[in-house]
C-alpha cells in the first residue's frame, strides 16, 4: 500500500437562497473557529485562495458566504470551481441552503426587506428568478439544507453536529489488480482489461513471480504498446479524477486485470497507483496474486 500527500485544508462555500439563513449559517462556523467571509464577491475567488495558498496553516478552516445577484458573478465562481477541480490542495465543500417559497415569503415580510432581485419589490418575483439562478450551483452542492421547518437555533444546532469535529472528507484512489479467471471486483468503478499485452506467464522461470518483482515489471512494461496504454490511460485518469473528487465521492476504485492477477495487472496497477500518489490518497491492493494455479493461460 502507498499513501500520497493529505492537506488538512478545509473550505466551505455557503449559498442558496436569499432568507435561508446564510448570516446564520457563517455566524456559526465562526463559532467553530473558522475563518469567516461574508459575502465575498466571486470575482475576487481566486485571489483569496492564492492567499489560502500561501498562508500555509493559518488560514486551513475557512468558511465564504457567495451571495450570487447576476449571471456575471455564476460565470467567475464556475471558473473558479472548474479551476480547483483540476488542482489537489483543496476540493471545497458547497453548503446550499434553501427553503420553500412560502417560508421565504413570510421571512421577507417579517424584517420588511426586499428581495435583492425583486425588481417590482414583489418578493415571491425575486424568489422564483434567484431559484432559476442558482439551479446549476445547487446541482454542485454537496450538502443541501432544507431550512423551511428549521428555527435558526436549529441550523445552527446542524450546522455545529455536522463540522464540529469531522475534517473534509478525504478521497481516496484504490488501485486494484485482479484476475479475469476468478472475477471482476464487485466494487469496481473503472476497469481495464491488461489482457492483451504480452504475457511473463509464458516464459517459464517468470511463472511463480509476479509483477511485483524487478524482472517481470520490467518485462512488462518494456513494450511499445504497455507504454502507449499508460500513457492513454493516465491521462484519462488525470482528467477525470479531479471531477469524481469534486462530486463529493470518498473513494474510486480502479480495477486493471489480467488473466489470472499475477503478472501484467500486478505490475501495471503498481505504475498506475503510484503515478497519482503525488496528488492523491492512494492505496494499492493485489486482489488475486497468490492465487496461482498451473493451469493455461
Amino acid at each position: 500500500m502507498s499513501t500520497g500527500a493529505v492537506n488538512d485544508i478545509q473550505l466551505v462555500i455557503i449559498t442558496g437562497m436569499s432568507g435561508a439563513g446564510k448570516t446564520v449559517a457563517i455566524q456559526s462556523f465562526e463559532d467553530l473557529g473558522f475563518f469567516c467571509v461574508d459575502n465575498l464577491p466571486p470575482t475576487l475567488l481566486p485571489k483569496f485562495l492564492e492567499l489560502m495558498k500561501e498562508s500555509g496553516n493559518k488560514m486551513n478552516r475557512v468558511a465564504l458566504v457567495m451571495d450570487l445577484r447576476g449571471r456575471e458573478f455564476f460565470d467567475h465562481l464556475f471558473k473558479a470551481l472548474d479551476d480547483l477541480a483540476e488542482s489537489s490542495w483543496v476540493t471545497p465543500q458547497i453548503l446550499f441552503l434553501e427553503a420553500d417559497d412560502a417560508t421565504l415569503v413570510r421571512r421577507y415580510k417579517e424584517t420588511r426587506r426586499n428581495h435583492p432581485l425583486a425588481k417590482n419589490g414583489l418578493p415571491l418575483e425575486g424568489i422564483k428568478l434567484e431559484r432559476e439562478l442558482l439551479d446549476e450551483l445547487k446541482g454542485r452542492a454537496q450538502i443541501i439544507y432544507n431550512t423551511s421547518n428549521m428555527k435558526p437555533r436549529e441550523l445552527r444546532e446542524k450546522i455545529l453536529t455536522e463540522f464540529a469535529s469531522t475534517k473534509q472528507s478525504l478521497f481516496t484512489v484504490n488501485v486494484v489488480s485482479f484476475g479475469f479467471k476468478h472475477g471482476i471486483p464487485i466494487d469496481a468503478d473503472l476497469v481495464f482489461d491488461v489482457r492483451f499485452l504480452p504475457n511473463p506467464h509464458y516464459i517459464e522461470h517468470m511463472r511463480p513471480m509476479t509483477g511485483m518483482d524487478e524482472e517481470v515489471s520490467g518485462y512488462v512494461l518494456k513494450w511499445n504498446e504497455t507504454q502507449k496504454f499508460l500513457e492513454k490511460v493516465t491521462d484519462l485518469l488525470a482528467f477525470i479524477l479531479p471531477y469524481y473528487k469534486r462530486e463529493g465521492k470518498a473513494q474510486l476504485v480502479i480495477a486493471v486485470g489480467c488473466t489470472g492477477g499475477q503478472h501484467r495487472s500486478v505490475a501495471l496497477a503498481e505504475y498506475i497507483g503510484h503515478y497519482f500518489e503525488k496528488d492523491y490518497h492512494t492505496r494499492i491492493s493485489h486482489r488475486d496474486i497468490d492465487k496461482r494455479k498451473e493451469t493455461p493461460k
